[in-house]
């Protein structure tokens, strides 16, 4: 039980570049930037998995570092399943909520939504024409995103739960590290149209598409393994960023 298992998974991963401030504005502290302002969102299907029912989620994920080391940050997480978002929220600090989200493949076509609160939050329609729509992001994608011979897929989060007496939270927010090995089968690369759309809970849109890159439909055997506290963060320090997990109002 203690790693968590995905068999069969079908993900469409989109790859875009936004701005260098609105990374700046979103990414907790210690958290730092990289060189580029690299946005990843996937939405996916897990039909089988070592804890329970099948469930389609999809994820929002800056790319950034701790202590020089690379990985992802998730502004957002929506999914079907209420199991995995206690399990995602509660052990790890995903930011995980329940939405409607969608995936299907039909021939060399994909089509795949997360909607919440009756606003489609991320909407992608992908051809598998086997190139990007910018060619330049095959390259960024085999050497900022796809982790290396015998590397995982490194996840950031932040753990932390209000007080019960509303004033500030349970204890220091925990910056986690938390590690994710991609088994791929197989994976098709696809030309992309990505619309954002936002609400006061889920504000997807502020993560500007300045160049959209492309898509990247894998199958994939994923394996979750525990994760670690790196960090403690400042209370005060962390509060502006802490709204991602909870609709406030």
């Amino acid at each position: 039980m203690r790693t968590s298992k995905f068999n069969n998974a079908e993900m469409l991963y989109l790859l875009w570049e936004t701005k260098p401030e609105i990374v700046e504005h979103v990414l907790p502290p210690p958290l730092e930037p990289i060189d580029t302002p690299l946005v990843l969102a996937f939405i996916a299907n897990y039909p089988t998995h070592s804890f329970g029912l099948g469930y389609y989620e999809a994820a929002l994920i800056l790319r950034c570092q701790y202590n020089g080391v690379v990985g992802n940050y998730f502004l957002a997480m929506p999914l079907t399943d209420d199991r995995a978002t206690f399990a995602g929220r509660e052990v790890f600090g995903f930011p995980k909520k329940i939405a409607n989200v969608y995936l299907e493949r039909n021939e060399d076509e994909v089509y795949g939504y997360s909607e919440r609160l009756g606003t489609k939050n991320i909407e992608a329609r992908v051809k598998l024409t086997g190139k990007f729509n910018d060619q330049e992001g095959i390259k960024i994608f085999l050497r900022k995103i796809l982790p290396k011979k015998g590397k995982n897929t490194v996840n950031y989060l932040f753990k932390h739960f209000p007080a019960p007496n509303k004033e500030g939270f349970d204890y220091n927010p925990w910056l986690i590290e938390q590690e994710t090995k991609l088994n791929i089968d197989s994976w098709e690369l696809g030309e992309a149209e990505v619309t954002l759309n936002s609400t006061v809970h889920d504000p997807w849109a502020e993560i500007e598409i300045v160049k959209l890159y492309g898509a990247v439909y894998i199958k994939s055997n994923n394996e979750m393994f525990p994760g670690k506290k790196v960090a403690e963060v400042h209370p005060d320090e962390f509060l502006p960023y802490s709204y991602v997990k909870w609709d406030w109002h």
